[in-house]
Formats: structure tokens, sequence, C-alpha cells
């Protein structure tokens, strides 16, 4: 099992930056795909940004591609998402996961095999 705890959201207004971080345990040598997801209400869950462990080779959805930037430092078994120029759209809660499979690194995947509980950004105009 792997157990991920998220932390660093808040409320900031539009322009603003945050930094959100997940910390990962347990069987984690295995996991080869972590990556932030976010689901804002009424919408459907999607991905923002992945990364793959073995290279740190990354995706990002169109939404969030130039302001967002996700990253790993592998001893601590943490991924960070750096959160800048927030646009109230940006407002949902973010979610880290982490999958074992190694095919498809993408934020197109939301097949992920573990999840944390989530962090709430609130971006206000």
């Amino acid at each position: 099992q792997v157990q991920l705890v998220e932390s660093g959201g808040g409320s900031v207004q539009a322009g603003g930056s945050l930094r959100l971080s997940c910390a990962a345990s347990g069987y984690t040598y295995n996991i080869n795909c972590m990556g932030w997801f976010r689901q804002a209400p009424g919408k459907e869950r999607e991905g923002v940004a992945t990364i793959y462990t073995g290279d740190g080779s990354t995706t990002y959805a169109d939404s969030v591609k130039g302001r967002f930037t996700i990253s790993q430092e592998n001893p601590k078994n943490t991924v960070y998402l750096q959160l800048n120029s927030l646009v109230p759209e940006d407002t949902a809660m973010y979610y880290c996961a982490a999958r074992r499979s190694r095919i498809d690194c993408s934020v197109r995947r939301l097949d992920y095999d573990y999840w944390g509980q989530g962090t709430q950004v609130t971006v206000s105009s």
C-alpha cells in the first residue's frame, strides 16, 4: 500500500501563487507515475500535471501550461505542484495520485492506484 498526504492548499487572490506538496509513504518502490488532479463542484475530475518518476518527464493540461510546474524530490518521495498566475477557474479540490504502471504517464489517464485526501485551492477575483 501507498499513502499520499497533500498539503499547501489555501485561498489566494487572482494572480497569486501556491505550492502544493504530496508526501508518499509505504511501498513506493513500484510507483512509476505521480500526478495532480483537480475537481471543481459539479465538474468531473481532470488531470492537471503528471510526472514519470523514472526520468522526470512531465505532462500538463492545456489550461495550466506555462503557469503550473510539477516536480519531484525522490529521496523524500515527495511531489510538488507550483501554481502561479492563478485564476478563479483554478478553484477546486486538488488530489495527488500515484500509479504503478508506467504506460502512458499523462494527464489523460485517471486510472491511478492510490489517491490522497485532497487539498482545497480557492482563487478569488
